[in-house]
């Protein structure tokens, strides 16, 4: 069996991690098969693939991207065409709604005392390509001074229902599995668990997503509790889903996750479709 993690970041999105650090903790944990899949660009994969086959580890390129419905739903995607037509599109859209958004973010938080010049938002940014995630907002906020910690201002002014909470440039889930289905990957719905539905809403949503080319569900998730997995992997099943599984890893120093936990081994379905990726 192997052992793997579909779910982790870099500092390419909201991590603190290189792709260095990346790949030396997944060989810490034993990992045979590690997937970064940082919210909205792929920029970090090529050179996780590099530094993961000469550990002797597989690398698998992904994607997380930040959808939402009347909630969010983010939707992962494994093994995407950067090369092709529709990746291209869809990076670009995703790189000029994430400045739409941050520009929307600004002037609200503006509105209400909070002066962040742009440039010290941009300057949390580590890779001038990748889209501006709102976490970058919340460290610059944090080192302004308007917060004692990034999650904390996030938490009190951006999350959902907050004053400063934007969608502009965001795709919806159906919108997110079309992107991946196009640009040739997998597609799996991200932690299902924490999703903010009722569950006879959610699992319809699941329903419609499949029928529109949802490929898996990450049922093995570090939030999920024991039943929580099983009523997953048990849906997963039922709609003929392969299960994926990850850590959500956004930091090796703290933060509650660590790359490889919990323990997660692909069947060997969802490897054959892994294989040419």
């Amino acid at each position: 069996m192997i052992r793997a993690d579909m779910h982790i970041h870099t500092y390419f999105s909201d991590g603190t991690a290189s792709p260095a650090e990346v790949v030396a903790a997944a060989v810490g944990a034993g990992l045979g098969l590690v997937c970064v899949t940082d919210h909205d660009t792929m920029d970090g994969c090529g050179r996780v693939k590099e530094l993961a086959s000469a550990a002797g580890v597989r690398a698998v390129s992904g994607l997380e991207i930040s959808a939402y419905a009347d909630v969010k739903v983010h939707v992962l995607g494994y093994g995407l065409d950067t090369s092709c037509a529709a990746y291209k599109n869809y990076y670009k859209n995703a790189v000029e709604g994430s400045f739409a958004r941050c520009y929307d973010v600004l002037a609200k938080l503006k509105a209400r005392g909070f002066n962040i010049p742009i440039d010290k938002v941009l300057a949390e940014r580590r890779e001038v390509s990748t889209p501006v995630h709102s976490m970058f907002i919340c460290r610059a906020a944090a080192k302004l001074g308007y917060a004692s910690s990034a999650g904390a201002f996030y938490m009190s002014y951006l999350v959902e229902g907050k004053c400063a909470h934007s969608r502009l440039g965001r795709l919806t889930p159906d919108q997110a599995v079309k992107v991946i289905a196009d640009c040739g990957g997998i597609s799996s719905l991200a932690h299902p668990g924490r999703i903010n539905m009722q569950m006879e809403a959610k699992e319809q949503l699941i329903k419609t997503l499949k029928s529109n080319g949802l490929n898996g569900i990450e049922a093995v998730y570090s939030g999920h509790t024991e039943s929580e997995t099983v009523y997953y992997k048990e849906i997963a099943r039922s709609l003929g889903l392969y299960v994926t599984g990850g850590s959500d890893t956004h930091s090796l120093h703290g933060g509650g996750r660590s790359v490889g936990v919990p323990e997660f081994y692909p069947d060997s379905a969802l490897l054959d479709a892994l294989k040419n990726y």
